[in-house]
């Protein structure tokens, strides 16, 4: 007879594993499904347990997708299921980039899937959309926090204010405003504030010669101390593969990006692709595990504190507030996203039918992204 965290051992790698091969879109398509997944189709997290992991995912350096995945498997299965949950999550993402990479360097192109995507884009944004709404009726709980959602989305839009700065500052903002009462009555009380990380912009230098350890070492600095969405990578890669080492074209460093967006799984697969075109496999493992090793020890840390951060007055309303802040800057990537994707008729109704399917029949998302598939196929074939 098993062993019962063996078989939540099995089940964290069997559900990671699945959604390693299919969780098309970016991190917020990937919170998306982990939250059908976890929250409402296997009941192992509540809402307020699973918002409270993305607030604490977005304090973090690194990939959100990939630490929510790394929490969730040590949840379930202590330390062997923050292995399992983050290693099932990328490693079907880095397969594929590695046979991505081995096409682009062996035929000079990469195999084309456009219309695969044009399907599956729309089905995202319906996903998306359905998590948004379900999380969002518990973060934005009261119309104060309703309110300062809306105001944390519209800064976004019409400032353009950094997403790190956003998070921090509207969980400060909430923090300080739920407790204002408080703070009157103690005159001493401390205002917190937030640490920021400056990011000095690196100058063109002449190329260096090529080194594994120095690969790894580059990709280890950016998972370290990365925030922000894949345009944030973009910025750190061409900075230190382009700029300051000499090592990658524009045009192979977008390549990469765009190989990394094509795949399932986390957009910091893009290193894979890199190492892969600087250092052949063992690059690709290499640029990998720097990237991704940070994540795990951060999650490591950080988890245990997650429940006494909830259970502070002080700290679970400042808590509270990155809730609404990552909702918020989930609903910005998704009405952006929604520009990408819809395009013409067939993907608005692509969506459509889709959204109506999550919410009449609570049909599983992996299905919904293999229908898209199919849709996209059928579409381009009757063009």
């Amino acid at each position: 007879m098993e062993q019962p965290r063996f078989q939540q051992l099995k089940e964290v790698a069997a559900l990671f594993l699945k959604l390693g091969f299919t969780a098309f879109g970016g991190p917020a398509a990937h919170t998306a499904m982990m939250h059908d997944e976890i929250v409402k189709r296997r009941g192992w997290l509540t809402d307020q347990e699973f918002l409270d992991l993305l607030g604490a995912t977005n304090l973090i350096p690194g990939p959100n997708s990939t630490e929510m995945a790394i929490h969730v498997g040590f949840l379930r299965a202590g330390w062997p299921g923050l292995i399992a949950g983050g290693l099932c999550f990328l490693v079907p993402a880095m397969l594929m980039v590695l046979a991505l990479a081995w096409a682009y360097v062996t035929f000079g192109s990469m195999p084309q899937a456009q219309q695969l995507l044009y399907g599956i884009k729309p089905v995202v944004i319906a996903i998306i959309i359905q998590a948004i709404w379900s999380l969002g009726r518990k973060a934005a709980r009261t119309v104060f926090l309703m309110v300062c959602g809306v105001v944390i989305l519209g800064l976004y839009f019409l400032l353009h204010i950094n997403e790190i700065g956003l998070l921090l500052g509207g969980g400060l903002a909430i923090m300080l405003l739920e407790n204002i009462r408080r703070l009157r009555k103690d005159a001493a009380a401390h205002l917190p504030f937030a640490p920021w990380i400056g990011l000095s912009s690196a100058s063109a230098a002449a190329a260096t010669a090529f080194s594994l350890p120095v690969l790894f070492l580059t990709f280890l600095k950016i998972g370290a101390i990365m925030y922000g969405s894949g345009y944030v990578l973009l910025a750190f890669l061409r900075a230190d593969f382009v700029q300051r080492l000499g090592w990658l074209t524009d045009k192979q460093l977008l390549d990469a990006i765009a190989v990394g967006q094509i795949t399932p799984g986390p957009l910091f697969t893009s290193a894979t692709f890199i190492g892969y075109l600087l250092g052949g496999v063992p690059g690709g493992l290499l640029a990998t595990l720097g990237i991704f090793l940070p994540s795990f020890v951060f999650v490591a840390i950080s988890n245990p504190f997650i429940p006494r951060l909830r259970n502070s007055i002080w700290a679970g309303s400042f808590l509270d507030g990155i809730n609404v802040a990552a909702l918020s800057l989930m609903t910005a990537v998704t009405i952006q996203l929604g520009q990408a994707s819809l395009i013409d008729w067939p993907t608005i109704l692509i969506a459509l039918a889709a959204l109506a399917l999550l919410l009449r029949f609570k049909l599983n998302s992996t299905w919904l992204i293999a229908g898209g598939a199919l849709a996209g196929l059928l579409v381009g074939l009757f063009r």
